[in-house]
């Protein structure tokens, strides 16, 4: 449950204007904070992705992936979003990558006045590419914007193929879609087609990924778009 977009709260009583209210001015405080941060990365000619996915979709491996194959090209920074533990932040350090945690105890999303403390702590290169890995949700994470560049949902086949039409409103909000661990796909009962029409459905503006993060299919075209968009802020 999180205490800030009262996602786990259901209001039955005459005071839910008051809560609506509420709700719309930590959105409005937080767009606020998030153009000061877009401010401050186009100032600096930074290229910002903010990930987000459910649990276990493979966005730290994914993130992993990508880091290896671009930390000799160009500064890369990663800010990681997790309720408790640093695990995902350790397996960032160990690739030798500047990384800063954020644990957000109860809360579901990552926030703008976060990423705006976690850079301060990191002071980027300019030019550099900061990926900032949301805590795993499918539901919060979109309704906060962080300043970021561009917005990418990342979906693995082993949740299903219809995931874009259960939870629309982050693939609405999506710039990119990453079609994950496409390995596993003959083994399943999803067809990545299937989940890639379905996405459209919701956000025919969506570019898609489709790739397997452990096995480096589809690497090379998400990573040349990686490269083609930094250059795009320099």
């Amino acid at each position: 449950m999180c205490g800030t977009c009262g996602c786990g709260e259901h209001h039955h009583h005459p005071d839910e204007g008051i809560v609506i209210n509420l709700e719309q001015d930590i959105l409005q405080r937080n767009n606020l904070l998030a153009e000061r941060n877009r401010g401050y990365f186009e100032a600096k000619n930074l290229f910002c992705l903010n990930l987000m996915s459910s649990p276990g979709s493979g966005k730290t491996t994914l993130l992993e992936e990508t880091i290896c194959r671009l930390k000799a090209k160009q500064p890369i920074y990663v800010i990681e979003g997790d309720q408790q533990t640093s695990n995902d932040a350790d397996r960032i350090a160990a690739l030798e990558i500047p990384v800063f945690q954020v644990n957000t105890g109860s809360g579901c999303h990552l926030e703008a006045d976060m990423v705006n403390h976690a850079v301060k702590h990191l002071n980027p290169k300019e030019g550099a590419i900061l990926f900032i890995e949301n805590v795993g949700n499918l539901v919060c994470p979109a309704m906060f914007d962080l300043g970021e560049s561009k917005k990418v949902v990342i979906v693995s086949t082993t949740e299903g193929d219809d995931k874009p039409l259960k939870y629309p409103h982050i693939f609405q909000e999506a710039d990119i879609c990453v079609i994950n661990k496409i390995d596993l796909a003959p083994y399943l009962n999803t067809k990545v087609e299937v989940l890639r029409e379905n996405a459209l459905k919701v956000n025919h503006h969506l570019q898609i990924f489709e790739v397997s993060a452990t096995k480096g299919d589809g690497m090379d075209a998400w990573c040349d778009w990686l490269q083609t968009e930094s250059a795009k802020c320099k």
